[in-house]
């Protein structure tokens, strides 16, 4: 058996899971996880996380194994994820890996550069030395001690920046040179990479009836649930789209209509990055659509034969 692996992606809401669960059953696969909140065991209604009935159509990995309260990445989401693809060929299965998370299919098509871990005394230094000058200031600095970052990254993009010079400080080269010497561990591989390509107008349809579903389902519940681990607001599932806007509601500072249409409105500007995101680092995926599921499978399966 070749190693086959399929990579599903789309913006949130385009129908993934559901394409995936029938590629699954056609394929003899196993879906894997690539969405950065689904990862979350808190998580199920805002997430979207698969429910039971459809984790009963199809073996479905990595969902809802982490706990809100650990900081996660994307090495850790590679090496679960590696441990699963190994599983599947070992049940001489196809691994469907399923998501909108970019930078987790990235680790996969394009590696994960192998720096060493920045400690926090590093990592502070730098926080503290950018809060002190700003943006602009800082980039400065920046390009003095590594002027590989010119053109590369912008002045205005703080995370990246502070990234390239903890980097530097902490290892002494540049982070583009570690980024130079990366490369995937699947090469060898069969990898069919499809993007659902949705409409906008279809998109912004399916967003609607998903927030009021999650509304029928009881996020709010969820969302009072997660509040009373009080995390501090350094950990990522505190950006879940839904997870502020509702603490809005339930504080009174809106009502719950104001609270829906601003989870519709982050839901639409989200989706809109994850298809800018494509457009820069999916170049040579395949993006199908159609609005007859029976169609858009079709498709698909004929992109994987």
């Amino acid at each position: 058996m070749s190693k086959k692996i399929i990579l599903l992606a789309g913006p949130t809401a385009s129908g993934k899971s559901k394409l995936a669960i029938q590629l699954a059953k056609k394929l003899n696969g196993e879906i894997i996880n690539a969405d950065s909140m689904q990862i979350y065991k808190e998580f199920t209604i805002l997430s979207s996380r698969p429910d039971s009935e459809e984790t009963r159509k199809a073996k479905h990995h990595l969902y809802g194994v982490i706990s809100v309260k650990k900081h996660f990445s994307a090495g850790n989401w590679l090496k679960l994820a590696n441990s699963k693809i190994n599983l599947c060929f070992k049940l001489k299965k196809v691994p469907i890996i399923v998501g909108g998370t970019g930078l987790y299919f990235n680790t996969i098509t394009k590696g994960i550069s192998k720096i060493p871990s920045i400690d926090t005394q590093t990592r502070n230094k730098v926080r503290n030395l950018f809060t002190r000058l700003g943006y602009k200031e800082f980039y400065k600095k920046l390009l003095i001690l590594d002027p590989k970052v010119k053109n590369k990254i912008l002045p205005s993009d703080s995370q990246r920046s502070q990234r390239a010079y903890e980097v530097i400080l902490k290892t002494k080269k540049s982070l583009f040179d570690w980024i130079a010497n990366t490369k995937s561990d699947f090469i060898n591989f069969e990898i069919s990479k499809i993007y659902i390509d949705i409409p906008r107008d279809e998109l912004l349809k399916k967003i609607y009836l998903r927030t009021e579903l999650m509304f029928k389902k009881k996020c709010i519940k969820e969302v009072k649930n997660f509040n009373s681990l009080k995390l501090k607001d350094s950990f990522s599932a505190n950006k879940l789209i839904g997870v502020q806007e509702i603490n809005a509601y339930l504080k009174g500072s809106s009502s719950l209509d104001q609270c829906k249409e601003l989870i519709n409105i982050k839901t639409r500007q989200y989706a809109k990055r994850q298809n800018t995101w494509a457009r820069g680092h999916m170049k040579n995926w395949n993006k199908l659509y159609s609005k007859d599921f029976t169609t858009l499978l079709k498709k698909t399966l004929k992109v994987i034969s």
